[in-house]
């Protein structure tokens, strides 16, 4: 073999062992690339998950605060205690801000069921409020309690279950048959007790 093939044979095989370095770095820099891409886009779905369910714990806390405040309300005006409104405002200013940031996170049917809420909650505080202008304080009293220990206490109940169920910790194959059917007694009853706090507000200012 010659000098100049030997030196020919010795240029290709640098050349090649060049290349295919060059092609298996470029292949490894485009792996490592797209590892990291997977990592930054798990870690953003990990920490959009992460604020929803904080936002979801503080929609459900707020929901449940509030209730109770104007439950409490109730029991201790019944009692003849004096009642301090700044409790009940403060629980409904804290629910009235985490529905306001939730209305732009939620999914269409979790919003209808905090809307539905919300609605609720804005009832019983009208209730709460006109207790002292009722005509017949005993029946507002049974009523007020039976509408915060019961539709309203499901209406909590129910929102709690459907953020477990849209974060996919409680999953039940007839949840939608279930929310509808409690979203239409939480309804039918507010619609009910609108109806008598609207009564009751018409006697209280007729003269007598």
């Amino acid at each position: 073999m010659t000098t100049l093939a030997v030196a020919l044979i010795s240029v290709g095989g640098t050349l090649g062992g060049t290349l295919g370095g060059a092609v298996l770095s470029q292949r490894a820099n485009r792996e490592q690339n797209e590892r990291a891409d997977r990592e930054r886009e798990q870690e953003r779905h990990a920490q959009a998950q992460q604020a929803k369910r904080d936002l979801y714990a503080q929609l459900n806390t707020t929901a449940r605060a509030y209730r109770i405040a104007a439950r409490d309300a109730v029991h201790a005006a019944e009692r003849g205690e004096t009642i301090d409104p700044a409790v009940l405002d403060s629980a409904k200013d804290a629910w009235a801000d985490q529905y306001s940031q939730a209305q732009m996170a939620l999914a269409k049917d979790v919003l209808h069921v905090a809307s539905t809420l919300n609605g609720s909650l804005q009832v019983g505080y009208s209730v709460v409020r006109q207790l002292p202008s009722s005509p017949n304080l005993d029946e507002a009293y049974q009523r007020a309690k039976a509408w915060f220990s019961g539709p309203l206490s499901d209406g909590v109940f129910l929102l709690r279950v459907t953020l477990r169920h849209d974060l996919g910790v409680e999953v039940d194959p007839e949840f939608e048959q279930t929310r509808m059917r409690m979203l239409t007694a939480l309804n039918s009853a507010r619609r009910d007790i609108e109806r008598r706090i609207a009564s009751e507000r018409v006697q209280a200012t007729e003269p007598r």
